[in-house]
């Protein structure tokens, strides 16, 4: 290390450099700790030394050290201005230092900031394929987890800097604005984004987001959240792909889990956080896959991937449940399957192998 290099100086010099690297916090309480000791030592010796009473040696140190110049409290003997010649260097000493610490705490403050946004504009610039979801609270910190779980980028965009704490915290990019900016869109780079949910806890204020990321892309997918159920038809009118009520859909799982829960259980067990091998996936059919144009029986998916083809959705939008084994597979589908993931990877390399 540098301060071990002879070549560097006396050692007085190091003890001093050794201080300007410690932590910001534990050279505030050094500086803290000088000044106090300065202070009882001046209070302790016009106390011993010229037989003031507490306060008037507490006083009398105090104007010395902030150089107020009011005079002398009392007239001082030939020792008590020797010892106060020692107090103003010492008092002169510990303030600069405190200065000095305090000057350098506020720099490296503004310069962690400054830092952090360099950091945050350089992973901001580098965001493609990513999500961007709008709010930071309990709804938009769910969603992060669950998408960030399954490997995927995302980007926050919340106006309160306490709840954008947490994404800072998490290492998530976070911009801290208002998520109907244009400005703030930009920079979280909204052409590049590949899912957009506006999660906000005011139906209004997410009516103006979905309004402002619809004029930027039409082919956006955008979820919203709603509160109120007259909401939920604005949103659609505004540009929204989905809209989803917290509310709605917790009366909806509660009645589930009383009427059906084991049906439950499979769902949680497929989709869930801690799941076992099984998954819900889906699987998009390339025009020129060899499986076009082929029935799902004679396509072998379920012998060749290992996986169970619940629903097939046509490219127009049509969602076919439990579909029968001649059912033709067409340029576009989505194949919805449950499988394990080694079994959803063999899914994908079966239908990107293209026909001659």
């Amino acid at each position: 290390m540098w301060l071990d290099n002879p070549a560097i100086g006396s050692a007085p010099f190091k003890v001093f450099a050794g201080l300007f690297l410690m932590n910001i916090g534990r050279r505030l309480r050094i500086a803290g700790i000088l000044l106090g000791s300065v202070l009882l030592l001046g209070t302790a010796g016009f106390r011993i030394i010229e037989g003031w009473t507490w306060f008037d040696g507490f006083y009398m140190t105090l104007t010395t050290m902030t150089t107020i110049g009011y005079g002398e409290v009392h007239p001082l003997s030939h020792p008590g201005r020797i010892f106060n010649s020692f107090l103003i260097v010492a008092s002169v000493m510990a303030s600069g230092f405190t200065i000095a610490m305090i000057s350098q705490a506020l720099l490296e403050f503004e310069f962690g900031k400054a830092l952090g946004r360099r950091r945050m504009e350089r992973e901001l610039a580098k965001l493609s394929g990513h999500y961007i979801i709008c709010g930071a609270g309990r709804v938009g910190r769910t969603v992060t987890r669950q998408l960030r779980a399954r490997g995927q980028t995302c980007v926050i965009i919340e106006k309160d800097p306490a709840r954008a704490a947490w994404a800072d915290k998490e290492n998530i990019p976070v911009i801290i604005g208002n998520a109907s900016s244009e400005e703030n869109l930009r920079k979280a780079r909204i052409e590049q984004a590949v899912g957009f949910v506006a999660a906000v806890s005011s139906d209004a204020e997410n009516l103006y987001i979905v309004l402002t990321a619809r004029g930027f892309r039409s082919d956006l997918k955008i979820i919203a959240r709603a509160s109120e159920e007259d909401a939920t038809s604005k949103l659609m009118r505004a540009g929204a792909s989905q809209v989803l009520s917290p509310y709605y859909f917790i009366g909806h799982r509660i009645a589930q889990l009383l009427l059906r829960p084991n049906v439950l259980d499979f769902i949680d067990t497929a989709i869930g956080t801690e799941r076992l091998d099984i998954e819900i996936g889906e699987v998009q059919i390339p025009d020129r896959s060899v499986l076009v144009n082929k029935s799902l029986a004679d396509s072998a998916i379920r012998q060749q991937a290992g996986v169970i083809v619940v629903a097939v959705k046509s490219a127009g939008g049509t969602m076919k449940f439990n579909p029968a084994p001649d059912m033709i597979i067409h340029g576009g589908d989505c194949l919805i399957v449950i499988g394990g993931d080694e079994q959803l990877k063999k899914l994908e390399t079966l239908t990107s192998t293209f026909s001659a």
